[in-house]
């Protein structure tokens, strides 16, 4: 496999992703995301069933990659949309062959194969971008900011949906991992932000019916977090609330628009290529997310 980018690139050009991967996440999100330019094109699909892969890449004209070497052979940057078992056993293959990565969480089924990919990107200086979703949203930028103005002594939050109970977002890997490592990252993840960096996790409840966690903070502060994927909602519900000596603050996604998201994560995705400085939501922060969510996993 190559170890430089294609010989053709030029530093103004849109960024040439090729995305592994054709489940309901690669079509409803990654393709169209990455097709919708302009710091992007979609330069191919490759998925374990070629028909699938060419459903996800008819719409937008991509070439359908007949193996993930001729993928990565075809672009700059590689976008995973897979199991993450899945994304730990390839990503360190694209890395190695040069690829910027945009990784989703959490990296790796467990923290073994999370930590390969990190210590891949780490190895051979490559871009890597986490999609954490949330984390790209105007909406969240501006709690996260107002929280580091704050003294705060505890926050409560939830993360609540019921996709596990059927539809195509019920896939194996959610059913048997459940909502702690599906979820857990986004909340976890601003969490740690928001209140202060998190040196210790514990867990009770089931992950496949409802998790709570508990988090104590560099601050002293003490957060909670609520978890799940399997209970009957309206539409999902993400909410956190930090208390202190002040006013409360309090974050809601229940009024904002995902599609804002998109074009964020796009445009700083293809600038941290093109210019080789990361966003710093990258496979390091990943590997932090998921050294808490193995502690979890073992209380």
């Amino acid at each position: 496999m190559s170890t430089a980018p294609p010989a053709d690139v030029r530093p103004h050009e849109p960024v040439r992703v090729g995305l592994v991967g054709a489940g309901p996440w690669a079509r409803a999100m990654h393709a169209r995301m990455l097709a919708a330019g302009p710091e992007t094109t979609l330069a191919a699909v490759w998925a374990r069933r070629p028909e699938a892969a060419a459903e996800v890449a008819g719409p937008y004209g991509a070439p359908v990659a007949s193996s993930f070497d001729e993928l990565v052979a075809r672009c700059e940057a590689v976008a995973f949309a897979v199991p993450p078992a899945v994304q730990a056993a390839l990503a360190p293959r694209a890395a190695a062959a040069g690829r910027a990565l945009l990784l989703e969480k959490p990296l790796g089924a467990d923290l073994g194969a999370a930590r390969a990919v990190a210590e891949a990107v780490a190895e051979h200086g490559v871009v890597s971008q986490l999609v954490l979703t949330k984390r790209y949203h105007p909406a969240t930028r501006a709690f996260l900011a107002e929280a580091a103005t704050r003294e705060v002594t505890g926050a409560r939050s939830c993360y609540l949906h019921g996709a596990f109970l059927g539809g195509e977002f019920a896939t194996s890997w959610r059913l048997e991992h459940g909502a702690l490592l599906d979820l857990g990252p986004h909340l976890l993840d601003i969490l740690d932000s928001a209140v202060a960096p998190i040196v210790s996790v514990r867990a009770t409840g089931d992950p496949r019916r409802w998790t709570e966690l508990t988090c104590e903070h560099e601050n002293g502060a003490v957060s909670q977090a609520s978890l799940s994927g399997a209970v009957r909602l309206p539409r999902a519900r993400t909410r956190v609330e930090l208390f202190g000596p002040g006013e409360e603050l309090v974050y809601d996604t229940a009024g904002i628009d995902h599609e804002e998201c998109w074009p964020v994560l796009r445009r700083e995705f293809a600038t941290a290529v093109r210019t080789g400085q990361g966003t710093g939501i990258d496979a390091a922060h990943g590997l932090r997310i998921q050294k808490l969510l193995d502690q979890a996993v073992r209380t």
